[in-house]
């Protein structure tokens, strides 16, 4: 399975990278290429988490993108930009959520997989405030 590179520039509003066209070039390839990957194949999907590098070269941001296979040669891809400063609020909210599911949902499941999730009492009440 290939990964095609994203080729727009990212924009706060989360615009696919197949609503821009690649007008920039090779001049620009740095800003496209990917300094860090990790690919995570899960069934018919497979999640890309992607560290990029601004145009400038001097800031660097996240992409992350599941692919779905839709049939022989054609993958569905959606792609989220996280920039550094969400990178707090995006992996608490995650957090809090995984911890819901652990703690609430499915206490009887078997989550081995997982880092340790468990919350510290004092931050429970903080994630309230941040909505």
């Amino acid at each position: 399975m290939s990964y095609e590179p994203d080729k727009g520039r990212p924009s706060r509003e989360g615009a696919s990278s197949n609503q821009h066209s690649n007008r920039r070039g090779n001049d620009d390839r740095r800003y496209r290429d990917e300094i860090y990957s990790r690919r995570i194949p899960a069934g018919k999907r497979t999640y890309f988490f992607d560290v990029k590098s601004t145009r400038s070269g001097e800031d660097f941001f996240i992409t992350i993108t599941e692919s779905k296979r839709i049939d022989e040669g054609r993958y569905e891809k959606h792609k989220l930009f996280l920039y550094k400063e969400d990178f707090g609020k995006f992996v608490r909210a995650l957090h809090e959520v995984i911890h819901h599911i652990r703690e609430e949902c499915l206490p009887h499941y078997d989550f081995s997989d997982l880092p340790d999730l468990a919350l510290p009492e004092d931050e429970e009440e903080a994630y309230d405030d941040d909505y």
